[in-house]
């Protein structure tokens, strides 16, 4: 099995499908489970696999050149592996545009759930210069630290929020030295270098028209990362006659289903039966 990945269903269930969630940059699997908890105990007969993409969280032996292709990749063949076939995918942000070439790549997918996610480039990082800020203090940062609590109070000093600086705690592993970040800062850039050149626009577009799994686009109202052309580019989208696309724009910013958590819920259980 290519990819770590941890698997949730409701107590007593036997799955015929599945959703697999997709975390974005700097995140793991994890941070998504109580959105997939939620889902499998609405929608029994799902399975929801909580994913590690290449170079995050416990994926960190996954070899090859790091880019947005080959996060599909591996997530495609770890799919080919699962019990029950993928008939849904829901990607955040990095996740986000992982899944829209998902769309090509899972035969099985009927969904594809997009959470702020940009289909277009963004080589200006417009809506994320508060990772580029979070890639520049780790680069900064000691190698091992005492403790987990120093660590925390190391990313606070430079200027990073607690939540965040604790966030990313979570991605400390431990070493005889001490406690180390457990993510290469150089692949991640690799990644977000690939994410920010990709143009995905034309494969949502064949989605929109029918060709492929149905296409559910989550905008946040507050989001940065959408401008108003995107916006615009994707109710276009929704207006297609063959109404296989939706945007739901929620009260919320970025972190979608952080933010408007219980919106998040209701539109991934009315978009995806």
């Amino acid at each position: 099995m290519r990819l770590h990945h941890e698997t949730l269903q409701a107590p007593g269930s036997s799955p015929t499908k599945a959703l697999v969630l997709l975390h974005g940059i700097l995140g793991q699997g994890t941070n998504l489970r109580t959105l997939a908890r939620r889902f499998v105990e609405a929608r029994p007969q799902w399975l929801a696999v909580l994913v590690d993409l290449r170079a995050h969280g416990r994926s960190q032996g996954v070899e090859g050149e790091d880019s947005l292709v080959t996060a599909a990749d591996d997530v495609a063949l770890t799919a080919a592996e699962l019990p029950v076939p993928v008939h849904a995918v829901l990607g955040h942000s990095f996740g986000g545009k992982v899944a829209m070439l998902l769309a090509e790549r899972l035969a099985s997918l009927a969904h594809l759930v997009i959470l702020d996610s940009a289909p277009g480039p963004r080589r200006d990082f417009r809506g994320s210069e508060l990772t580029m800020k979070v890639l520049a203090t780790l680069d900064d940062a000691p190698v091992t630290f005492a403790s987990r609590d120093a660590f925390v109070a190391h990313l606070g000093g430079a200027g990073l929020d607690r939540g965040i600086a604790q966030w990313l705690g979570m991605s400390l592993v431990r070493s005889e030295a001490g406690f180390r970040l457990g993510l290469s800062v150089s692949r991640i850039r690799a990644l977000l270098s690939s994410y920010f050149d990709t143009d995905c626009w034309p494969v949502l577009e064949r989605l929109a028209a029918g060709d492929g799994p149905a296409l559910h686009l989550v905008i946040g109202e507050r989001s940065r990362v959408f401008d108003e052309a995107d916006r615009e580019r994707a109710a276009t989208l929704a207006r297609h006659p063959s109404g296989r696309c939706t945007v739901d724009v929620l009260p919320a910013g970025h972190w979608v289903h952080v933010d408007d958590f219980e919106g998040t819920v209701r539109v991934l259980l009315d978009r995806v039966k």
